[in-house]
C-alpha cells in the first residue's frame, strides 16, 4: 500500500466517492506531494547555486575594476 492522505481519503468518501476510489485519488495526490518536494529542493539548490555565482562574479568585477 503506498503513502496516501488519510484526511483527503476520508473527504472523498464522505462527499461521495467509493472507498476503492478514494483511495487511489489520495495515493496519486500524494505521490505528487512527494514530487513538488523533490522539485522544491532542486530549485533551493540551483538558489543556492546562483547565489555562489554571483558573488564570485561581484568580487572578480570588483578586483578587475579597483585594481
Amino acid at each position: 500500500m503506498a503513502l496516501q492522505l488519510g484526511a483527503l481519503r476520508d473527504a472523498l468518501i464522505d462527499a461521495g466517492a467509493s472507498p476503492a476510489k478514494a483511495e487511489r485519488a489520495a495515493e496519486e495526490i500524494a505521490g505528487y506531494e512527494r514530487e513538488f518536494a523533490n522539485v522544491r529542493s532542486d530549485i533551493i539548490l540551483m538558489t543556492r547555486m546562483l547565489g555562489v555565482v554571483v558573488a564570485f562574479q561581484v568580487a572578480i568585477f570588483t578586483k578587475l575594476f579597483m585594481h
